[in-house]
């Protein structure tokens, strides 16, 4: 296609004819006294010509970024069930932070401690247990600051004394042996969700008297499987905050979730993941408690490709789509096929159109 020079003058006739009025301008500003040059003068400003914004044809690799909203907060909220009867006599605040050794909540006015650890307590612990819930215990007894025994499998003697010792530092009655609920076991240190029975409540085996979670905070995103080959856990991905601040981030879980959904008035379950992203650095949700934020996971890519910005392409008037590619003081349109949107980009192919080229980007 030709191309068109900007700033052209008009066809001949025009300027012939202009030239007649010109003349005739003159012989009355002649019999008038007046300068005629200073009739056509203009500001220096008026005949410059903004020179068009450009943009460089790039060859590179394009990534689509499928963005999906998610819930900034602390995670899954877990049960916590209560194994001793009773009277409930202290619980803590939502939002307080447990850590290993301090009191989860009372009953009968005695403490249920938390202690870090995998293996849940499932039975009670007395001198000639062995196992790994025995070597658990034993590791946080240790931490705690006690001594006099040795870390292992085996609740020996040298154990029960140290359990004799911490139970008066509870205020229980020294036994040297744990009862069945005394001890909480979670991964670290939580923070209570929320508490679901008041002070004075029954406490009975099985009873759920709070949930908590753990500290860090995460986003939580609700996939829908249509998408569920973007999420793989490990894999990176963009955190946009909700005053636009773009973060890192890395998917540390997924899993198959089922919710409820009314549909025609009824009732359906709808299957989706609950995928879980960490933030790479966790200080940028400092500022944050809980927040909506957008979640960019990877999708299609094209390799070496030439691209150029999604505001260069023209829509042509016998239909698809051009750029305007600048050669020196002139431009040609260039009609190209398009490919991949991504990131404000989008893939471009064209007879002639090579990385390098610059091309028009309307302002």
């Amino acid at each position: 296609m030709a191309g068109r020079r900007r700033g052209r003058g008009r066809t001949g006739k025009v300027v012939a004819g202009a030239a007649i009025a010109v003349a005739a301008a003159a012989a009355v500003a002649a019999a008038l006294g007046v300068d005629f040059r200073s009739l056509f003068a203009s500001p220096e400003a008026e005949a410059t010509q903004e020179t068009p914004e450009t943009a460089e044809v790039t060859q590179t690799t394009l990534t689509e970024t499928v963005a999906i909203a998610g819930d900034l907060g602390y995670g899954d909220a877990l049960d916590l069930g209560c194994l001793l009867s009773g009277t409930v006599t202290d619980l803590p605040a939502a939002g307080d932070v447990i850590e290993r050794g301090d009191r989860l909540y009372s009953v009968d006015d005695t403490p249920v401690v938390l202690m870090y650890g995998a293996l849940p307590a499932y039975r009670p612990l007395q001198a000639g247990a062995e196992g790994a819930d025995v070597e658990q215990f034993e590791e946080n007894l240790a931490a705690l600051g006690y001594d006099g025994f040795t870390v292992d499998d085996e609740y020996t003697d040298a154990t029960a004394a140290a359990v004799e010792e911490w139970q008066e530092d509870l205020g229980l009655d020294e036994t040297g042996a744990v009862e069945l609920g005394r001890i909480v076991f979670a991964p670290d240190a939580v923070r209570v969700g929320t508490v679901d029975l008041q002070l004075g409540a029954a406490a009975q085996p099985g009873s759920t008297l709070l949930t908590y979670t753990g500290l860090d905070k995460v986003v939580t995103v609700e996939v829908e499987l249509d998408y569920q080959e973007l999420v793989v856990v490990g894999d990176p991905v963009t955190i946009t905050l909700p005053d636009g601040t773009e973060a890192t981030g890395t998917v540390t879980g997924s899993e198959t979730a089922v919710t409820e959904e009314q549909s025609g008035g009824e009732t359906e379950d709808v299957t989706y993941l609950e995928v879980t992203v960490a933030a790479d650095d966790a200080a940028v949700f400092d500022a944050l408690d809980q927040a909506s934020v957008d979640v960019g996971f990877a999708g299609d890519s094209a390799e070496d490709v030439l691209a150029v910005p999604v505001e260069a392409l023209l829509g042509l008037a016998e239909g698809g789509y051009g750029v305007e590619v600048v050669d020196g003081e002139t431009t040609e349109i260039v009609a190209v096929d398009t490919g991949l949107f991504a990131d404000g980009f989008v893939e471009v192919s064209g007879e002639g159109l090579e990385a390098g080229q610059s091309v028009v980007v309307p302002s």
